[in-house]
């Protein structure tokens, strides 16, 4: 597998042969000091270019960096939607290589370049022919920190986590498994997500990211929350499912009281009372009933 400086000098001495690219600076988990590195980070890089079509029409130019496993265009990729696009101005490539590495690779005009460059403040020059690009501070993750949540946020999260779970709930017992699991991971579990990450900004005085998706929560609960968090994963089993569920309320409750104090909101007791008691009256409730109560 090719190391990182070896993928760096293809990256660059590729733009300084090719007249067409004018620029380069990088983003992502690379120019981050707070991520480890690891043989799994990809190279996101944006080349500055004088024009797109060229490299959009005749792909060869990426044989330049190796074998591809697979590559993906995302930017017209319509999943049976209208795209509306303009390839003209900017258009990416995310490239996966024999060897491991993977290139998130987008081309942009001078114009998009004006417009983007710096937004992210993990950007970081690589190489500049003409001057184009401005200076900006050395890159910093503060706009992944975790920020503090509004009264009307966590009024809405904490509403939104006990009333999708009578979503569960009935579909748990219609045995309609596909929309059980997927109201869970989506309304249940964001709303959990949510709380975790607030719990872990109040405990870190909101100067860290948890991670896109949650995938650093591991390194900022505490060993017994973690573990409680892994067990609102559950299989295809129902069984199983509802014990996930209670351990997620249950998780939920600790979170989601412990940000309430810090913040002087209000949880609301009478609505994790009843949905509680609501989601045991339908777990045990037989499949053959006409009622609910």
């Amino acid at each position: 597998m090719r190391n990182e400086q070896e993928m760096m000098d293809l990256i660059i001495n590729f733009a300084k042969a090719d007249e067409r690219i004018r620029a380069v600076y990088m983003n992502g988990s690379r120019t981050n000091p707070n991520v480890p590195k690891d043989i799994f980070q990809d190279y996101d890089i944006v080349y500055v270019v004088t024009e797109t079509a060229s490299f959009i029409e005749d792909k060869t130019w990426i044989n330049e960096f190796g074998s591809l496993i697979m590559m993906q265009e995302p930017d017209k990729n319509d999943f049976g939607r209208e795209i509306d696009f303009d390839f003209t101005k900017s258009y990416g490539f995310l490239l996966l290589f024999t060897d491991g590495n993977r290139i998130d690779l987008r081309i942009q005009t001078k114009e998009v370049m004006f417009e983007e460059y710096g937004k992210d403040k993990l950007t970081l020059p690589l190489m500049d022919k003409d001057n184009l690009l401005r200076a900006i501070p050395c890159p910093t993750d503060i706009d992944y920190h975790v920020k503090k949540p509004s009264k009307g946020e966590y009024d809405s999260y904490a509403n939104n986590f006990w009333w999708c779970l009578q979503n569960v709930a009935k579909a748990i017992w219609r045995d309609e498994l596909p929309y059980a699991k997927l109201m869970f991971e989506y309304t249940t579990r964001d709303s959990l997500d949510k709380m975790v990450t607030w719990w872990i900004g109040i405990q870190q005085d909101f100067q860290v990211s948890p991670g896109n998706l949650g995938k650093y929560f591991k390194e900022y609960l505490p060993e017994s929350y973690w573990k409680m968090y892994k067990e609102t994963y559950s299989n295809s089993d129902y069984t199983n499912m509802w014990e996930s569920i209670f351990i997620t309320c249950d998780l939920f409750r600790i979170l989601s009281q412990d940000v309430a104090v810090h913040f002087n909101f209000t949880y609301p007791i009478d609505d994790d009372k009843n949905m509680t008691k609501y989601l045991k009256d339908v777990r045990n409730l037989p499949s053959y009933a006409t009622r609910i109560y």
